[in-house]
């Protein structure tokens, strides 16, 4: 969306270097150079959208890309608490939502996971969503920039403490999701199980239908019995190299004015 189309009001809410992407006519994410989004963020926030009345919960919500994508879907969520370490990913949240129109929905927690939320009560959750860092500590390049270092590695926070918090404020059988590279399954898999949430959905996802997974998507609930299926990968493009079917759907209300 370009800055010009804003009004006097939101434009002086955004902050040098920042601007704003519409999901839908009504719902707007502001982006940064640090907290942004991907095409990773919106598979995520449609394998997760919450159910009517539901209480969601995102781990690590960067610039709240996941929630207000499901609010420019319509969702009637009873409250969603979004969570960051990082208080310019917060303050960027707020803003956005203060701009969509849907502040009454959110509940924006500065906080590390790895402590106590005073701002939840335990177990009271139905869904946790989780984008995470994909690299473990000592794997790959790293930034030079703290607020990419911390959103890339797992310096503050690894998997095992995303799938524990996510244990301690999910109701019995809420649901995890999470979307992770291939190279880490073992490693969600193993860390889900661990803290009491079974694996329930595996989907893949891949660029077209000659290249091999790179990502996916897992759905686990707390306190379920074992049982996991598998779903049709998802494909990101077609034959020809556009978008598929499915991802012009996810895609559907993005940029509207």
């Amino acid at each position: 969306m370009r800055l010009e189309k804003l009004t006097k009001e939101e434009k002086e809410l955004l902050l040098p270097g920042e601007s704003v992407e519409a999901l839908s006519a009504k719902v707007k994410v502001i982006t940064s150079k640090t907290h942004t989004f991907g095409t990773d963020t919106f598979i995520l926030a449609d394998f997760s959208i919450p159910k009517k009345h539901e209480i969601a919960v995102e781990i690590g919500t960067g610039c709240g890309t996941i929630p207000l994508y499901w609010l420019s879907l319509g969702a009637e969520v009873k409250k969603i608490f979004a969570i960051d370490i990082q208080k310019k990913a917060c303050y960027q949240l707020e803003r956005s939502a203060e701009i969509s129109g849907v502040s009454d929905k959110f509940e924006v927690i500065c906080a590390d996971v790895k402590k106590e939320i005073p701002q939840i009560t335990p177990h009271s959750c139905d869904l946790v969503v989780c984008n995470p860092p994909y690299k473990a500590v000592g794997g790959g390049l790293v930034n030079s920039e703290s607020d990419i270092r911390i959103a890339r590695h797992e310096y503050e926070c690894s998997i095992d403490d995303v799938t524990r918090c996510a244990a301690k404020l999910l109701n019995f059988w809420g649901r995890l999701c999470l979307c992770h590279r291939v190279e880490r399954l073992c490693d969600v898999i193993e860390s889900m199980k661990k803290s009491g949430i079974e694996p329930k959905k595996l989907r893949f996802v891949q660029q077209r239908k000659s290249s091999a997974p790179k990502l996916f998507l897992v759905e686990g609930k707390n306190g379920a019995r074992p049982g996991l299926i598998a779903l049709p990968t998802l494909l990101i493009e077609d034959d020809c190299g556009n978008l598929s079917d499915e991802m012009v759907q996810i895609y559907r209300y993005y940029g509207e004015k």
